[in-house]
């Protein structure tokens, strides 16, 4: 399956000679890509830290890797060498700058992980301007519709396949559940998933002991997906303190479970200030289908806002709206720190447009504001030609994105 990651990989190491760190939950489809860019050099090497033998080159140290990897062989193209779950390795920053420094005018280097990589804290010398990090997202709309690279953030509406946008919907944007399409084989695929990410990555840092009580907090943050954390609350009903409650949730989000929005506050009378919502990599997981329309939305939009800050158009970020009074907006989108989009989930389009989206477009000075539809028939016109609040088809508005 061709993945819009494929050329950002191939765009990367064609024109840049600093690292690429590649992130993304297990099972996202980093191993893929990252064999994927094989066509691109004579001499490809791939050494998977889980991997015995490829474990024990590791360790050997850079210059046995630079032989093993063809780094001393006069080519038509430079070596490319992939680093998979390097992270684990002792003291693997250092290690990954020493190679860096001796040999990174003659290679190009992948660094994939399955953790956000700052989790590893083992060793200390900085990379700081040796690498680009990108972060790898499950498929959204958009990138079933096209997956070459754009100039600019926005693309033209592209029409999904009805069947592939109630596939994303049921079965989520992993790669394996998604071409599977079938419900026995999405619940084995979860558990797995779920015990791999407890039993292996999680247990690896050492930072958790009691993973009874965090596979509890995992199944509580299911039922508050697009809900607002009382970290208070879970504390209670987990019997921990709610310092606990909060780092867990730090670990959960460095290993791609789920991931806070915090409320935005600038120039929005009487706004929240501290209270975050939670949602989940994989909206699947999410029963309830109001909560899961929402999470299926809001990770998309947090997909396009980390991909545009990774390709370098500017400083993209996630927030939402909730005021003291109760009035929320699902979703505001800013860019270099101002506000450009609002974004409220529907799930039918059997109500009229939200009237908090044109009071919060005055207040916040957003461009654009959206009522998003997600059973609405695809329009084939450009959403984002319209600044009054509109109502738009999630089918058109998602195929603008990433």
């Amino acid at each position: 399956m061709q993945r819009i990651y494929d050329a950002i990989l191939q765009s990367h190491l064609t024109a840049y000679q600093e690292m690429l760190f590649l992130s993304g939950p297990r099972q996202v489809g980093k191993t893929t890509v990252s064999k994927h860019i094989k066509k691109l050099s004579e001499h490809f090497t791939y050494l998977n830290w889980d991997n015995e033998d490829h474990r024990k080159i590791l360790l050997e140290g850079p210059s046995t890797i630079a032989q093993y990897a063809h780094c001393d062989v006069l080519t038509n193209t430079k070596p490319i060498i992939v680093f998979d779950e390097i992270h684990k390795r002792p003291e693997w920053k250092n290690f990954l700058k020493g190679f860096y420094d001796s040999y990174g005018q003659d290679t190009r280097i992948l660094v994939t992980g399955s953790a956000r990589l700052n989790v590893y804290k083992q060793g200390g010398d900085s990379l700081m301007g040796r690498y680009f990090p990108y972060r790898m997202h499950p498929l959204s709309v958009a990138e079933c519709v096209r997956t070459e690279l754009l100039p600019s953030e926005i693309a033209e509406p592209s029409p999904i396949n009805e069947i592939d946008f109630q596939a994303l919907l049921e079965f989520g944007g992993f790669p394996k559940p998604f071409i599977q399409r079938d419900p026995q084989f999405s619940v084995r695929w979860k558990n797995l998933r779920k015990q791999q990410l407890i039993q292996e990555d999680i247990r690896d840092i050492n930072v958790i002991h009691d993973l009874n009580r965090l596979q509890i907090l995992m199944d509580l943050l299911k039922q508050q997906a697009a809900k607002q954390i009382t970290y208070s609350t879970l504390s209670k009903l987990i019997r921990v303190s709610i310092d606990t409650i909060t780092r867990w949730i730090e670990v959960l989000e460095a290993f791609y479970y789920c991931y806070r929005i915090r409320p935005w506050s600038h120039n929005i009378a009487r706004s929240l200030i501290k209270e975050p919502k939670v949602f989940l990599w994989d909206w699947s997981l999410v029963e309830d289908i109001g909560a899961r329309a929402e999470n299926f939305i809001g990770t998309q939009l947090l997909k396009a806002a980390q991909y545009w800050t990774d390709r370098g158009f500017g400083e993209y970020d996630l927030f939402y709206i909730r005021t003291l009074e109760k009035k929320e907006i699902d979703f505001l989108m800013s860019r270099n720190g101002k506000a450009w989009f609002l974004v409220e989930v529907k799930l039918s389009n059997n109500q009229h447009i939200s009237p908090h989206l044109s009071e919060f477009q005055k207040q916040s000075g957003a461009k654009h504001a959206f009522q998003v539809v997600v059973d609405m028939p695809y329009v084939d016109q450009n959403c984002f030609l319209n600044e009054k609040p509109t109502i738009v088809p999630a089918k058109t508005f998602l195929s603008q994105l990433v």
